[in-house]
């Protein structure tokens, strides 16, 4: 798969590409080893110091990178034995939201997610992890699943928001963000829920309404995104750099807000720069927090869960 650069990784992409052209011609013109070496120093300490200053727009980018871990990365990285369940019931199957049954590290698990898809084919499979009515309202029948079977609940959640098209509409897209949304707050069973890429609106809190809410470090997290609030406010989607700075989308932010309960480290240069790597430190954070939960009733998880979202705003 080809690197795929942001704006401001261009000094960057211009080292790399010397040393690529320094390889080539290795195979020809004798060893340029010392002059590679140097150039792949340089790039890391490029991309140590632009990954270490990311502004609020810039960690919108990398949320939104096509190369980041998607959910199907995660489940084959940290689920085994999964069995995909689909349809919820009433209406059909909806491919933005993917769910079903598995083992994380041993423990039998409900696990689902958005899926934005890799590559044109599967974009417009997965919607773009825009998921309509019948995704919500299948999330809602796994989560019923993992009550009545006394399963925790893992979900991972990127997406720019729910689908907005008139048919999901017609079919109730509001009503489903809301039971889905419900559901998670009642549910009887450990439910944590992790910020992979995009948080975006209800779209988002229907799968993360959870004991615990986890956040990759250049993820964000939002009730609209940066281009939609520059339009209400400004009716000028160019100043989204502005709104995202103003809209504390960040993982520092929301944890500083009590939105968000743990940042998750990324690798160097962000999570698709070393996939593998940031899948397993999902999975750290992900075991430890189940650990943390376990032994509590259904009484005291819905209760905890309560308090974690009465406390959002409090001021005293």
């Amino acid at each position: 798969m080809a690197t795929h650069y942001l704006d401001f990784e261009k000094p960057i992409a211009d080292l790399e590409a010397k040393i690529e052209e320094l390889e080539a011609l290795s195979e020809t013109a004798g060893s340029f080893e010392a002059e590679i070496e140097a150039l792949r120093v340089r790039a890391r300490e490029l991309r140590a110091e632009a990954y270490a200053n990311l502004d609020p727009w810039r960690k919108t980018q990398v949320a939104r990178h096509p190369q980041r871990p998607h959910l199907f990365d995660y489940l084959e990285g940290l689920i085994t034995e999964f069995v995909e369940l689909k349809g919820d019931r009433q209406f059909g199957d909806d491919q933005a939201i993917v769910g079903g049954l598995g083992r994380f590290r041993g423990r039998p698990v409900v696990v689902m997610g958005h899926e934005k898809g890799h590559d044109t084919a599967t974009r417009l499979k997965h919607n773009f992890g825009m998921a309509r009515p019948e995704g919500y309202r299948k999330a809602v029948r796994l989560m019923d699943m993992a009550e009545q079977y006394g399963l925790p609940v893992l979900t991972f959640v990127d997406t720019a928001g729910a689908y907005p098209g008139l048919g999901a509409e017609e079919r109730g897209q509001a009503e489903a963000i809301a039971r889905s949304t419900e559901r998670g707050l009642t549910l009887g069973t450990p439910m944590i829920a992790t910020i992979t890429g995009e948080g975006g609106s209800g779209g988002a809190i229907a799968l993360a309404a959870a004991n615990r809410v986890l956040m990759l470090e250049h993820s964000i997290y939002s009730v609209i995104s940066p281009e939609g609030a520059a339009s209400i406010l400004w009716r000028d989607g160019s100043r989204a750099k502005d709104a995202a700075s103003a809209m504390k989308i960040t993982a520092p932010d929301l944890m500083g807000l009590g939105i968000v309960d743990r940042t998750i480290p990324e690798p160097e240069g962000g999570a698709h720069a070393d996939r593998d790597a940031a899948i397993q430190a999902v999975g750290d954070a992900l075991e430890e927090e189940l650990e943390d939960l376990d032994g509590l009733t259904s009484d005291q998880l819905r209760d905890q869960r309560a308090e974690r979202f009465y406390a959002i705003g409090r001021l005293s």
